[in-house]
């Protein structure tokens, strides 16, 4: 049996992580046109046979909504076109919060996400700390959910943290099972916040778990949006005697406020990977943005391969 050959090809969310990515596999990235008419209608056409091949399309879906008008005619015309599987990679998980009917007449905005990609026939999905794990029960094809910790881990160790002298510091008790998980293995000590939500993207810090008097605190969270509850945890932090504050997020959403917030803020430093693409965005000083380009590349190798992608979710 002649094996598929693999193409990668991005759309344009993120196309320097996509580049990165296939730079990794040593590959390049396949030939696509994309265009927004006038109208604001995309058009997608591929610019090379992919018949037969294992094809992995790249895209983030954070705003605006039209990445996820343009990956769902990237996968479509990747069908049409006679592809033998396709994968979508998503870095970035659009509506990844709103995965459950929590009040009357509203979506389950996540699952709707998951039955267009599997309508569009989309053979697997590929992404990286959903905001809630639950997710993958939506999708009747393989969904894999890659952890960006080992990026991260290493970019904590470059900081020269002392263990006994650090706490990681949980934004909310959604958080609390990944901090404890990067508290255990970095060796460093543990605090959790309760926070109370009174309305979308806002909330306040009701308490605070643990000592942080004359300690280093790292805030991890899988993302920061509007950084409201960063900012808050960060403010509880200092007010609780901490000396420095580290906040460390895969997503990078900052969205609204979020970089007044943040630059504002005592935070003396926000470690980001690029699931979210900052190129033509404004920056602060205090972010530092990390790449995840080697472990999708890895996983991308691994599924073109029939290899296990188990061992990269291992904590």
């Amino acid at each position: 049996m002649v094996k598929s050959k693999l193409k990668i090809f991005s759309g344009r969310s993120n196309p320097i992580l996509a580049k990165q990515i296939a730079t990794f596999l040593g590959k390049n990235l396949g030939e696509i046109s994309i265009r927004t008419f006038s109208d604001g209608e995309i058009w997608v056409k591929y610019e090379e046979n992919i018949r037969g091949h294992d094809v992995f399309i790249i895209q983030s879906t954070n705003g605006p909504s039209d990445n996820i008008i343009e990956l769902t005619l990237m996968i479509d015309a990747a069908v049409r076109a006679s592809a033998d599987t396709v994968t979508v990679v998503m870095p970035y998980f659009g509506y990844g919060r709103q995965d459950r009917k929590d009040q009357p007449r509203v979506p389950i905005s996540s699952r709707v996400m998951i039955d267009i990609l599997t309508a569009m026939g989309a053979d697997r999905i590929m992404t990286m700390d959903l905001h809630s794990t639950q997710i993958q029960g939506f999708a009747k094809i393989p969904f894999d959910n890659l952890y960006s910790r080992s990026i991260i881990l290493d970019t904590i160790a470059a900081e020269n943290f002392d263990p006994e002298k650090s706490v990681v510091l949980a934004p909310d008790v959604g958080s609390a099972k990944m901090s404890q998980g990067y508290a255990k293995k970095l060796g460093m000590h543990f605090a959790l916040i309760d926070k109370r939500r009174y309305a979308p993207n806002q909330a306040e810090v009701s308490h605070l778990i643990g000592d942080l008097d004359g300690l280093d605190v790292l805030i991890i969270d899988d993302m920061i949006d509007t950084a409201g509850t960063t900012v808050n945890a960060a403010k509880a932090a200092i007010d609780k005697g901490a000396t420095s504050i580290t906040a460390i997020a895969t997503h990078g959403v900052l969205s609204g406020p979020a970089l007044k917030r943040l630059n504002d803020s005592e935070i003396k430093k926000i470690i980001i990977t690029d699931t979210i693409a900052r190129q033509g965005k404004k920056s602060i000083e205090k972010i530092k943005v990390v790449s995840v380009g080697k472990v999708f590349a890895e996983a991308v190798n691994r599924v073109h391969n029939g290899e296990s992608v188990s061992a990269l979710f291992e904590f």
